[in-house]
């Protein structure tokens, strides 16, 4: 039985508090609100950081002979207290996993039924100490600051079993070859009383599929069993860049030996496929795959009132970009968004809701909320890295990042920290053992260091450096380089966003566009100076096109690093949740930056690259540039014609290569060797490349001064 729909809410005080569960409670003057959806959409409560009183009256018949019935929040943001006909049932919390109560007593009592919750989403006022496990939701640096998701912002339902109920259904898939596949599977059965029951497993096709059966013994209470499934000359799954994404169903029932219908039954669909990563290059089904992605935060900050087409519209704009991978950072999505990845054969990697600092009191929550991660999401093939907590370090980030901030974040990854060395470590292992099929990170953004250190966050040309000096800095520190999760620069969303109050230019106001919509004016400063444009539509476009360089020329970068160190990349970030000036190559509504187009191009599955030309020239100074192939095709391209020509006002110069580029490889075409002209003016290198239904073209700018 659904229950979601129009309930009614108040904030809460301490009368209300009192006296708001009981069932003849007059609640006629509350307000209206969806459920799913955020108590921030009722009349009166816009602004409101809670908690709030929710209160749904309900009919449901008694149950039946040997029939349980569970009341079934699936989400709530973040913590709430729960009572049934004014008798308190329970508290939840953790915004992503499903909480269930047994009711069946107090439904056997009477046909109609009030349910009463509290709930509750504090604001975090320690940026550095955070108690709430929210993610990017509360204090992202792409987030809205004063958004509070609070809320029952997912169904609730009441849910039938006989006397033993499937509780949880964990499915692994441990091993998977052309030969044989394994499915390592974890299922919690709660028992109403002792009981012998069998276990039936189908995988695939409920009438052809293969089955198995065994007998457990239960006692009252919650059973963990634990079993493995195998399939013989299984079809497997693979993303979309490697082959076809099959999916599979795998269902369980739980049987009491003295019964003739089932207790309790679970469908989960999943992929039969293996992934492992060693020295940071992801293998699936036993294939290297150079991983090319991009980090996503939530579809909306009002996550609950995504539409699934929106959420999969993501999805299918990842794909579009040329990407493997989205990194859902520092967020839990909704289940549409992983079971499209999953159809559309896309990769995600995974962070637990854990970003920047943590209070000490939160270690038993966060490794409670690992296990639930897993008991969610495991079953998904798209799905292939888990990452305990992003940034973990005590440096408040959402007032910006100076220099000052660096060295001390610099400082803080080399040290031995208590979210970094005691909170991760603990993160790491309850997710290894929640799950054991999967690489498990424990932590995103830690530089390299004697003590260990994982994938690098590198913003050349917006938080330090210039863009220019990426690739000299990965030749010099390789190490930097074998899987880079950030890099990136700010820019203007398309048109004439009316939350920039455009018309004001060039007095914009920057500090409100700073605090509400994640502007930094000290990177633009730096890099794309306001000052220096006439009209915003000018300022607007140059931060595009820098936005759109940044990301070719470190795209690029990585991709002739492709294995030799390099495994992959995480662009930040690919789309904003809010109205908002961020990294972001699709605004809010999805309408593409410059960026998107320069990060499609650099993605394309075969690129031809040189060295990049230096920003200008002295007349007459040799210029030597190699070129390079990148295919990331699983085939062979055959046949190719790869020219290259330098051009200036009045003259050009050409080089021209033929043969075969091998499959998922780096090859070096040749060299460039050239004297500048003594004439200033512009220079133009342009490369193409030409095979059997493939084309690919380059461009490099530079300049004779």
């Amino acid at each position: 039985m659904d229950l979601s729909g129009r309930w009614r809410t108040a904030p809460s005080d301490e009368g209300l508090r009192r006296s708001f569960t009981e069932p003849g409670f007059d609640d006629r003057a509350w307000a209206g609100v969806d459920v799913p959806g955020h108590w921030r959409s009722a009349p009166g409560l816009e602004s409101s950081d809670g908690p709030v009183l929710y209160r749904h009256d309900f009919e449901a018949p008694r149950p039946g002979r040997g029939q349980r019935v569970f009341l079934v929040f699936d989400g709530i943001f973040y913590q709430a207290d729960v009572w049934l006909d004014g008798s308190y049932v329970g508290d939840t919390e953790g915004y992503f996993a499903p909480h269930a109560f047994e009711i069946t007593d107090a439904l056997g009592e009477r046909a109609g039924h009030t349910l009463a919750v509290e709930v509750a989403c504090a604001p975090e006022r320690r940026p550095t100490a955070r108690r709430n496990l929210t993610g990017v939701f509360q204090h992202g640096d792409c987030a809205d600051p004063d958004w509070n998701p609070g809320g029952i912002w997912r169904p609730v339902h009441l849910d039938t079993s006989g006397p033993v109920r499937i509780a949880a259904l964990r499915v692994r898939c441990a091993e998977a070859s052309p030969e044989r596949a394994a499915l390592d599977i974890t299922a919690v059965l709660d028992a109403a009383a002792a009981a012998t029951v069998e276990v039936c497993t189908t995988v695939g096709d409920p009438d052809t599929g293969k089955q198995r059966k065994a007998e457990h013994r239960l006692t009252p209470g919650q059973n963990v069993v634990t079993w493995t499934a195998f399939v013989d000359e299984p079809r497997l799954w693979w993303p979309r860049a490697m082959g076809d994404p099959t999916l599979i169903d795998v269902a369980v029932e739980v049987t009491r030996m003295d019964d003739a219908q089932p207790s309790d039954r679970r469908v989960v669909t999943t992929g039969l496929r293996a992934v492992r990563m060693r020295r940071w290059v992801l293998e699936v089904n036993g294939e290297r795959l150079f991983v090319k992605g991009a980090n996503q935060g939530p579809t909306r900050m009002a996550l609950a009132e995504a539409s699934p087409e929106e959420l999969e519209r993501d999805v299918v704009l990842a794909q579009e970009a040329g990407l493997d991978l989205l990194r859902m950072h520092a967020h839990i999505s909704r289940p549409e968004l992983y079971d499209a990845a999953d159809r559309h054969g896309l990769l995600l990697w995974q962070d637990l809701p854990l970003q920047w600092a943590y209070d000490r009191g939160i270690r038993g929550q966060a490794m409670a909320q690992a296990r639930q991660a897993a008991d969610l999401l495991a079953h998904h093939p798209c799905v292939v890295v888990w990452c305990a907590h992003d940034e973990p370090v005590a440096v408040d980030k959402s007032a910006g990042v100076s220099a000052t901030k660096l060295l001390r974040l610099a400082g803080e990854m080399g040290l031995p920290t208590w979210n970094k060395t005691v909170l991760d470590s603990s993160l790491k292992r309850a997710l290894e053992k929640a799950d054991g099929t999967r690489p498990v990170v424990a932590h995103s953004g830690v530089l390299p260091h004697p003590g260990g250190g994982t994938d690098t966050h590198l913003y050349f040309g917006w938080y330090h450096g210039e863009e220019r000096r990426f690739p000299a800095a990965i030749r010099a520190l390789p190490v930097l380089a074998r899987w880079v999760g950030e890099f990136g620069a700010q820019a203007v969303p398309s048109g004439c966003p009316a939350f920039m109050e455009p018309h004001r230019w060039p007095d914009l106001d920057w500090a409100h566009l700073a605090h509400a919509h994640n502007l930094q004016k000290e990177c633009f400063d730096r890099y794309v100076p306001p000052a220096a444009y006439p009209t915003f539509a000018a300022w607007r476009d140059a931060t595009q096109a820098y936005q759109a360089t940044v990301i070719r020329h470190h795209v690029e970068a990585l991709r002739r690093l492709k294995y030799r160190p390099t495994g992959g990349f995480c662009q930040f970030c690919f789309a904003d949740s809010h109205p908002a000036v961020t990294w972001s190559v699709l605004d809010h509504e999805r309408v593409p930056k410059a960026g998107f187009e320069a990060l499609r191009a650099a993605c394309a599955p075969v690129i031809v690259t040189a060295d990049r030309p230096a920003e200008s020239y002295a007349p007459g100074s040799a210029i030597a540039l190699d070129v390079h192939v990148v295919s990331d095709l699983r085939t062979p391209v055959t046949g190719c014609r790869i020219s290259a020509v330098m051009a200036w006002p009045g003259g050009e110069q050409r080089w021209a290569w033929a043969g075969d580029i091998p499959r998922d490889a780096v090859q070096r075409i040749g060299g460039i060797d050239f004297h500048a002209p003594v004439a200033p003016g512009p220079l133009t290198l342009h490369l193409s490349l030409e095979a059997k239904a493939l084309h690919a073209h380059n461009t490099y700018e530079s300049e004779i001064r």
